[in-house]
């Protein structure tokens, strides 16, 4: 399998300026098999999950395509991306130019841990701790916590490949509007160090995926602590990468710098009209 820079990639000096010195020179590559068959998987590698958060909104914006979801929000949104970070724990966590900083994705990681008084359709912490809702098994509710489950089989057998948990439960979310965008989680031992890898079917990269990566390198930290090892790499594959420009036009700004940080695609700009740029397009 080869890996080359495909001519529609962000300007390799913009990914160049935050590698890290073990990183390759591309952070941003196509895999393909063959040269008539190409798998459009784009790899971010970032020295923290804020600077992973920053790089994935500018490849968004500046390449990706407009599209209306059945719910009828108008988003722009790209191919498969991975989020490869080697040191999860780096600062900065969280990017300055989120409107979401410490003290909200501190208590956002505090209820996937530890669960919410808040009443939602769902809530990962109750679909990785308590998976099963509505099930029965042996004329007995179904009460799953996977995370306990992971700890157990990585302590018992370090090199499995089966430590994984799952959210989706199909009695319930395929009756939902709003299911859960996390999809997997798997922890793996290697090297002596916790590396964990996230699925997640859709993802806004805009306002949730900060977040989300927060929380889930704290329950990657919690794992890790239980297994008395340090945390490795996190990985975080979104399969359909989007934001939504319209609704959240107002947490755009920040990270474009008014055309400064971030070029967007006409059509963000157009809804934006907040600087020269904008209104020139």
């Amino acid at each position: 399998m080869k890996t080359f820079l495909p001519s529609s990639a962000v300007t390799s000096d913009f990914f160049k300026s935050d590698c890290c010195h073990h990183c390759p020179t591309n952070h941003f590559n196509t895999y393909t098999t063959s040269q008539n068959t190409r798998f459009s998987m784009r790899i971010i590698r970032a020295p923290s999950i804020g600077r992973a958060h920053e790089l994935v909104i500018k490849m968004i914006l500046e390449k990706g395509w407009i599209l209306h979801t059945e719910d009828s929000e108008a988003t722009i949104e790209f191919e498969e991306v991975t989020l490869q970070v080697d040191t999860p724990l780096a600062e900065p966590a969280v990017s300055l130019h989120s409107r979401f900083q410490q003290r909200f994705v501190e208590q956002y990681a505090r209820d996937l841990l530890h669960g919410s008084h808040a009443s939602f359709e769902y809530d990962y912490h109750g679909r990785l701790f308590d998976w099963g809702e509505r099930l029965v098994a042996d004329g007995q509710p179904v009460h799953i916590d996977q995370i306990a489950y992971i700890v157990d089989k990585l302590r018992t057998s370090p090199t499995t490949r089966r430590a994984i948990a799952i959210t989706w439960n199909p009695v319930i979310d395929q009756k939902l509007d709003d299911c859960p965008c996390l999809q997997l989680v798997q922890c793996v031992l290697r090297d002596g160090k916790l590396n964990m890898r996230v699925i997640f079917r859709s993802n806004d990269m805009l306002t949730a995926a900060g977040a989300n990566m927060y929380a889930l390198v704290q329950l990657q930290k919690s794992i890790a602590d239980a297994l008395e090892v340090p945390c490795g790499t996190y990985t975080h594959i979104s399969l359909i990468p989007h934001i939504y420009y319209i609704r959240d036009i107002h947490d755009i700004e920040p990270f474009c710098g008014k055309g400064t940080l971030i070029q967007p695609v006409k059509e963000v700009c157009r809804a934006c009209q907040k600087c020269e740029r904008a209104k020139a397009v």
